[in-house]
């Protein structure tokens, strides 16, 4: 029911994951991140579980293939399943078990992945793919953004969007960016105002003040 991005800019670093769905409050539940660490996107039959106990598994120098695998093994119901995880080195694993549905697949991109289920169509992840890897010009959360867009434009959910949510993790112990779409009639659209509205210099230089912590 959810179609999502995970990946690595590999120009500052960063890590970013964005996800839309028909349900609500999509990046409550599936996509997690922590700053020098990496990010993982959990959805189908989503686990959160895979997002918190694979970021801690990230963070203690196990790679994306070797805590996808750990997490798997751990987890019964791992064939309802779908995940895809980038690490600190940027390299990826992603996992879509056979119950997840169709259409349900997911891909490597460059430092990242892409993945979805109920989708519409196989065009949706190739077009993420296409799109994500054509615009690598753009700043980092445009360009996770460009890429969902590219997936609803060729098919998206089966059962339309009313959720987004798209996350940046760069020297904070939270995230740089999140922004959200909890219910909307057009959540990809409003993302992209959300995030005009960030870069704007009243709560961007407010934010820029604020503690970062400790992003260890």
């Amino acid at each position: 029911m959810t179609f999502s991005i995970v990946a690595r800019d590999p120009r500052t670093g960063a890590f970013g994951a964005a996800t839309a769905t028909a349900g609500p409050a999509v990046g409550a539940l599936v996509i997690h991140g922590a700053a020098r660490v990496g990010a993982i996107a959990t959805q189908a039959m989503t686990n959160p579980l895979y997002g918190i106990q694979g970021i801690a598994r990230l963070r203690e120098g196990f790679t994306a293939t070797e805590t996808l695998a750990m997490l798997l093994r751990e987890d019964p119901e791992a064939a309802r399943r779908q995940v895809m995880i980038v690490d600190r080195s940027g390299s990826v694993a992603h996992w879509s078990g056979p119950l997840c549905g169709v259409y349900a697949d997911s891909l490597s991109v460059n430092d990242g992945a892409v993945g979805g289920n109920l989708l519409l169509n196989a065009e949706t992840l190739a077009e993420m793919r296409r799109e994500y890897q054509l615009r690598s010009e753009l700043p980092f959360a445009d360009r996770l953004l460009a890429a969902m867009r590219a997936g609803a434009v060729a098919g998206g959910d089966r059962r339309g969007m009313h959720s987004a949510a798209l996350k940046i993790w760069y020297d904070r112990e939270y995230p740089d960016v999140d922004a959200r779409a909890d219910w909307s009639a057009t959540p990809l659209d409003t993302l992209q105002e959300v995030l005009h509205q960030l870069r704007q210099p009243l709560f961007a230089g407010f934010f820029a003040e604020i503690p970062k912590g400790d992003p260890q």
